[in-house]
């Protein structure tokens, strides 16, 4: 049961980076999506989704290991 939802947490994140990309996609090709006014607006929600759904998947793969003592010297807790 814990697997499973460690697996949710992984994927929403995981979904709206591939959203982000999609939409940063649209813009680079000049389609633009219905809720945004502006091809400039919806490139920048799409990096913001991209880079908070790739950062939110590091941050969690990071404390596993962290917690697991599998990271380098310089990045374990300070005791």
């Amino acid at each position: 049961m814990i697997r499973l939802i460690a697996l949710l947490i992984l994927v929403i994140p995981g979904i709206f980076a591939a959203i982000g990309i999609k939409l940063m996609r649209d813009m680079l090709f000049g389609i633009l999506q219905h809720p945004f006014p502006y091809l400039w607006l919806q490139f920048l929600v799409g990096l913001i989704f991209f880079v908070g759904g790739l950062g939110f998947i590091a941050g969690f793969i990071f404390h596993r290991d962290r917690k697991r003592n599998k990271v380098q010297k310089r990045f374990s807790k300070k005791v």
